[in-house]
């Protein structure tokens, strides 16, 4: 039943045309197309991966790499998380890689696929049951943070991701490393520290965007280890991961949490020039 406007006014009733038929056949197509919806890089169990309302599995057409993230998930396993893909954490992927967007629009995707990461690792913390009154005197049972959580940000590109934690936790305490390579020997050296004194019995969201060797934080979870925390505590927040950094992190700690939205072998590793203006 459609409605069709003659002279202002609307009558309904049933009309074939061309139009209808061509509508038809726009849709179908349209289904068909929704059926075989393509991804490009693959989710796990614990994410939830990408399905199709009928229940099947969303055809990935970059062969090279599904078999990429397929190799290293069956590697890591669940302490690999990867945020559920979907169309608006792909487009802000697509904008964050694309060289010609302008900082402004890089910065506003940035801070908003942050948020999501945050907010995600927040899950991954631990929770207490709890009951509160309403306003009208009724019980409710609730969850609320268990105490003990902190931030902790590789600095300079992680210092990025501290108001997105900020804006979800506006009192938790947040530290600070520097880690940078030394011009001679290339390798990771620790410049400075500083952390809330009681952090060995703290859950730390470690925050550091792009995973590209794993080389800065190995040396920043060494340092962590160092004030007495046990890697089983970290939780490790990230935008973008490749393969390689992923795996040297997990096969140096075994017990640490990877949390991420993408593993791919190409990371954007312009993110804090960009993201600060010194590009």
């Amino acid at each position: 039943m459609e409605t069709y406007f003659d002279c202002g006014i609307a009558t309904d009733k049933t009309m074939p045309c061309q139009n209808q038929q061509l509508n038809n056949s726009a849709n179908q197509e349209h289904a068909v197309l929704s059926s075989t919806k393509q991804v490009r890089f693959a989710s796990n169990s614990n994410s939830g991966i990408s399905a199709l309302s009928n229940g099947e599995v969303e055809e990935i057409t970059e062969t090279g790499e599904t078999d990429i993230n397929n190799e290293i998930l069956q590697e890591i396993g669940s302490q690999l998380k990867l945020l559920p893909l979907n169309d608006q954490i792909r487009e802000l992927q697509t904008i964050i890689r694309d060289k010609t967007t302008s900082r402004g629009d890089f910065v506003f995707c940035a801070d908003r696929l942050i948020r999501l990461v945050v907010e995600e690792g927040l899950n991954q913390l631990p929770y207490s049951e709890c009951t509160v009154t309403t306003p009208t005197g009724h019980k409710y049972d609730g969850v609320k943070f268990e105490k003990g959580n902190c931030g902790v940000s590789i600095m300079r590109s992680g210092e990025a991701m501290e108001q997105g934690l900020r804006d979800c936790c506006r009192s938790i305490r947040i530290g600070k490393i520097l880690i940078q390579s030394d011009e001679e020997t290339q390798k990771a050296k620790v410049y400075y520290a500083k952390f809330p004194p009681d952090i060995y019995r703290r859950k730390v969201l470690l925050m550091y965007p792009i995973l590209s060797t794993g080389n800065t934080v190995i040396e920043a979870v060494k340092v962590l280890i160092e004030h007495g925390l046990q890697p089983k505590h970290i939780i490790l927040l990230s935008l973008f991961s490749t393969p390689h950094g992923a795996k040297s992190i997990i096969q140096e700690f075994p017990e640490i949490t990877i949390l991420t939205t993408e593993v791919h072998p190409v990371a954007p590793t312009h993110f804090g020039q960009k993201y600060f203006g010194t590009d």
